[in-house]
């Protein structure tokens, strides 16, 4: 008789922030605790008129000192994901707010993480 299959994961419960109408489709953001980072992290997703079920998904990742809110704000970039069906998915990629070491010292301070070190793993 086989194993059973391993279970997956439980799904990290989503707080949804907010939700906005546009161009026929829906922008949305969202918060949920990472456990890979432990801490919450946003990111936001923009859902065209009438997805497909097998719905493209272009994934945008904000430079060091942006948000997931940078892309969606400023790039327009709606427009035309509705026009084509494709759904964008913009996460914040930085943690905040966890009084990392030098994270007070600058306004644009962020986080590289070192395989060869061992202050962050």
């Amino acid at each position: 008789m086989a194993a059973a299959a391993p279970s997956p994961p439980p799904v990290a419960a989503l707080e949804q922030m907010s939700r906005t109408k546009m161009f026929g489709g829906h922008n949305l953001r969202f918060r949920h605790h990472s456990a890979t980072l432990g801490c919450p992290m946003t990111f936001s997703v923009f859902l065209p008129p009438s997805p497909a079920s097998d719905l493209p998904v272009l994934y945008w990742l904000s430079g060091l000192t942006c948000n997931d809110e940078n892309f969606v704000t400023k790039a327009g970039a709606q427009r035309a994901a509705a026009a084509h069906g494709i759904a964008l998915v913009a996460p914040d990629t930085s943690p905040r707010g966890l009084n990392i070491e030098g994270e007070a010292d600058s306004w644009d301070f962020g986080v590289v993480v070192c395989s060869a070190e061992n202050l962050y793993t």
